[in-house]
């Protein structure tokens, strides 16, 4: 039986099998389905049909051959080495990371053999390779996901179609933002032709990389601040980093932050200036910045920033060779030799995972130590669980079964785990019978950003937090904890590193578990310290102490600070600074001369609460669009906070709540209370609105009672009388 994801998929597979068929015998019907359309076809089948027959229907994304009675019927989903491993259609199989064998990928029956574009590679062969493991980091916007796809196209990973945009981006979130919000695996082989003329030693004694295969193991990962957690994930499964740098903008902020986490790994950097073609890069100034900025020394040589154009190619061979070239590979890898990497003394750092309903628990992994093969007994340091490896392999992009995994490489292993929280991003993997120091983990984060979470129903609360504690272990940055409102019901607080974050999780949960929800406001966390030396942070509103209970407990209230980072054309100076005044910022640096001609860099130490409500929107409306702002942590300041809550008819609304500073509760409290004028609907009785801090009214509105308008009958006739005579004009 051919068992394929759609009709057109069956065709072209007949097609194909037509095509590559030269001895046919007479016609044997098939009883041929699918999951969109059930139809009888006729096939002629080839005298030798798992050869023809089998590669037909693994390219285009089909398992099984025609009916032959050597080969067992499989249910869709399932998988076996004697077939194509098939497309799973989850959030994360298929459209992510799948099993798929359709498109640029096939495997043979043997399950060694990937075609990729137009060439074979023998993935048997992949643990026998030299391996480098690198990733790519960056500002937002300066071309990592481009040079990601230019480094698959050269390798030959994917075809060179010129439909090739964002590939490693699969999640629906990052194709409609353009940027990269998960990390990415992704392995490759690159044929090395030697080393050139020039080439020197980095250090003494180091001999010049052999000509031959080379397997490059990519790590994609998201350049924004918000995700620098994933980030800190990525690099430690890394030996190196490529540092990707605008040559039309320069080292921005979090370039500078992304380096500080490589650097802290102590990763080998490459440094690149990508948009080295435009008319308005200047690369001279660049290298100045990462010399006087990041300390790089761009003189020394194989220190040289590569000078290319991602989106045309230029220059992207070089970066290929700089990573043979500059880098080095694991100890005990070098040649590829096997010796030492047969697989005691296996260890392997879980750094990503993800859930799929048909393969249960995937894990991402980078093996450090040893090797495992499919049917290994393993354990997990964290859990002391034990478990049979059932499958084993690499993304190329999509996931190829290898059946074997060795230091150095980077790949994926399916256990029997049926649970998430079994696969805990940090542990380490070792075989059940052997005892092994675990890895070092990841350091916990500290969210910057609170937010309610509720669904629209209050029945789907357990769907929905189901939605999130899967979301949440998968992202280890996010905190949950559940949250009771007296207005919206049931529901969870989640903490985030930033609002970029907490607005990807959002839609996250929209677009791949379907759920309606209502977000709260964004509250960031608050530093309480007693008058008996107890210290206490307060992320949530309602467990804000009140204005009475600060003089009579509280020594002292802080509140997060940001050191931000402004850059605009010379003529909107003038309205960044007003806003930035306007939002209780605190100027440092402002410089004419950084950035370029009609240029300014402005430096401000800002309040977190006040750029997580709407400074975003009013920067580019005040800035035409031209502002960009970024930022960076910078600890905790005193200042005179209170909280502001919200009476519906003298009954509190603890949804409504929020923390702000004194000088703003006035305003804040009249302009809230008019909007709630607008929104509260009219009842029988007169409602009112009132904002007060802890026992004073700050501010009033009062929505009327209905009435009865007896005097509307006396002002251009009775509406009632009109309505008769129309109807007696239309014939009604």
């Amino acid at each position: 039986m051919i068992a394929g994801p759609s009709t057109p998929a069956i065709k072209n597979a007949v097609r194909q099998l037509a095509a590559t068929t030269k001895s046919l015998e007479p016609s044997s019907k098939v009883n041929c389905h699918c999951s969109r359309a059930r139809n009888f076809i006729t096939l002629h089948r080839s005298v030798n049909p798992p050869s023809a027959a089998f590669e037909a229907g693994a390219k285009f994304g089909c398992s099984g051959t025609a009916a032959d009675p050597q080969r067992p019927r499989r249910r869709r989903g399932l998988s076996n080495e004697t077939f194509s491993p098939i497309l799973a259609r989850s959030p994360k199989f298929g459209r992510t990371r799948g099993y798929a064998t359709g498109g640029r990928n096939s495997i043979r029956p043997d399950g060694s053999t990937v075609i990729q574009g137009s060439r074979e590679l023998d993935t048997s062969e992949y643990d026998k390779l030299e391996t480098r493991t690198f990733s790519i980091i960056s500002h937002v916007d300066h071309g990592k996901s481009t040079l990601a796809d230019r480094l698959l196209e050269l390798t030959g990973t994917i075809s060179k179609d010129g439909e090739n945009k964002q590939v490693l981006d699969k999640l629906k979130v990052e194709r409609e933002r353009g940027i990269t919000v998960k990390s990415q695996a992704v392995s490759m082989v690159y044929d090395y032709d030697g080393p050139a003329v020039d080439w020197r030693p980095e250090v003494p004694g180091q001999q010049p990389p052999k000509k031959g295969k080379y397997l490059l193991n990519l790590i994609d990962c998201p350049g924004h601040v918000d995700f620098s957690y994933e980030v800190s994930r990525s690099l430690s499964a890394c030996q190196s980093a490529l540092l990707v740098v605008d040559a039309t903008q320069g080292v921005q902020a979090q370039s500078i932050t992304v380096f500080e986490l490589a650097r802290q790994r102590g990763l080998v950097i490459v440094p690149v200036l990508n948009k080295s073609d435009l008319p308005a890069a200047d690369p001279d100034r660049c290298i100045v910045q990462m010399k006087e900025i990041l300390g790089l020394d761009t003189s020394a040589f194989g220190h040289k920033p590569l000078l290319i154009s991602a989106k045309t190619g230029h220059g992207v061979d070089q970066v290929l060779r700089a990573l043979v070239e500059r880098t080095k590979a694991p100890e005990g890898v070098e040649g590829g030799k096997i010796q030492g990497r047969e697989g005691p003394g296996f260890r392997a750092l879980v750094f990503d995972s993800w859930y799929d309903k048909y393969k249960g628990v995937v894990s991402l992994v980078s093996i450090m130590d040893g090797a495992v093969r499919k049917g290994d007994r393993i354990a997990s340091s964290h859990t002391k669980k034990k478990y049979e490896v059932l499958g084993i392999g690499v993304n190329s992009p999509e996931a190829v079964p290898t059946g074997i995994l060795r230091k150095g490489q980077v790949g994926w292993i399916i256990a029997n785990m049926k649970d998430m929280s079994e696969a805990l991003i940090g542990d380490t993997f070792h075989l059940a019978s052997e005892k092994v120091e675990p890895l070092e983990g990841f350091a916990p984060t500290v969210p910057m950003v609170y937010a309610g979470i509720f669904p629209v129903e209050s029945t789907d609360f357990i769907k929905l937090e189901d939605a999130i504690n899967r979301l949440a272990l998968n992202d280890r940055s996010v905190t949950v904890e559940r949250e009771s409102s007296m207005a919206l019901g049931q529901g969870c607080r989640l903490g985030f590193l930033g609002t970029l974050h907490l607005d990807v999780f959002r839609q996250r949960l929209e677009d791949e578990y379907g759920h309606a929800i209502l977000v709260t406001a964004p509250t960031v966390p608050y530093k309480v310290l007693y008058k008996d030396g107890k210290e206490e942070i307060v992320s949530n509103p309602v467990h804000f102490p009140d204005d009475m209970a600060t003089k009579a407990k509280i020594q002292e209230l802080s509140e997060p600070m940001v050191k931000g980072t402004l850059k605009c054309p010379e003529e909107y100076t003038g309205e960044v600074m007003e806003l930035c005044a306007e939002h209780r910022g605190e100027q440092l640096e402002v410089d004419f001369s950084e950035v370029g001609v009609r240029q300014v860099k402005m430096t401000y130490r800002l309040p977190l609460a006040e750029i997580v409500s709407d400074f975003f929107d009013k920067l580019k409306s005040r800035s035409s669009g031209f502002a960009s702002f970024d930022y960076v942590e910078d600890g905790y300041q005193t200042a005179d906070l209170v909280k502001l809550t919200f009476l519906i008819s003298s009954a509190p609304v603890d949804a409504l709540a929020m923390v702000l500073h004194r000088s703003k509760a006035l305003y804040a409290g009249r302009a809230w209370a008019k909007k709630l004028k607008g929104v509260v609907p009219r009842q029988q009785f007169e409602v009112t609105v009132q904002a007060a801090v802890g026992a004073k009214i700050v501010a009033r509105e009062t929505i009327s009672a209905y009435r009865k308008d007896v005097t509307a009958g006396l002002y251009g006739g009775d509406y009632t009388v009109s309505g008769q005579a129309k109807g007696r004009a239309t014939g009604e």
